[in-house]
């Protein structure tokens, strides 16, 4: 596209936001049942779309199809695929490591490596969150919840933590039903 072309385009999205665009796919049909509802997810005009189209960010960073994305306060780690088998192992193509004065490229094995150090801490971290917070005296509850009932009680607890103008810490859980996903 030329960029006469470019600008023209960048002047209509400016002055036509809500035009809409026919999009038209072609896929076999089991990837077709798997892509549709993301597709229809990431092109949602609402909160639960934006959020997606955000969490693709990094994707459309990348050259490789990322596996794996880690992201601390200033550092940020992303894995490569597609993945690689060898007999019963997998491996990665590589990796990228982004940190303040550091920019690294991995290699299959390195990334391999830090992606199993990553998983290995997220893991602990997971195991000291649920001890720290006696997680195993609770009853079970299922995975699926009332997302809309979720969501509110959810921004209400947001909305109650602002109004007081506290340092960030949790609002303590007055219904009688239990955690926000119960």
């Amino acid at each position: 596209m030329s960029v006469f072309h470019r600008i023209l385009d960048r002047i209509a999205d400016w002055r036509w936001t809500g035009r809409k665009v026919n999009l038209r796919f072609v896929a076999e049909y089991r990837t077709a049942c798997f892509a549709l509802p993301i597709i229809n997810a990431i092109l949602a005009e609402d909160e639960d779309g934006v959020t997606y189209r955000a969490a693709l960010t990094d994707w459309r960073r990348a050259e490789r199809p990322p596996l794996a994305l880690y992201h601390g306060d200033t550092s940020f780690c992303r894995i490569d695929g597609p993945r690689q088998w060898v007999k019963d192992r997998s491996f990665p193509l590589g990796g990228l490591i982004l940190s303040p004065g550091v920019t690294a490229h991995l290699d299959p094995f390195e990334a391999r490596e830090l992606q199993e150090h990553m998983e290995c801490a997220i893991e602990q971290a997971i195991r000291q969150w649920v001890a720290d917070h006696d997680l195993h005296d609770l009853a079970p509850v299922p995975e699926t919840f009332d997302r809309r009932k979720a969501d509110r009680k959810a921004k209400a607890k947001i909305a109650a933590w602002a109004t007081r103008g506290e340092r960030l810490r949790a609002v303590p859980d007055t219904d009688a039903e239990g955690p926000d996903h119960g």
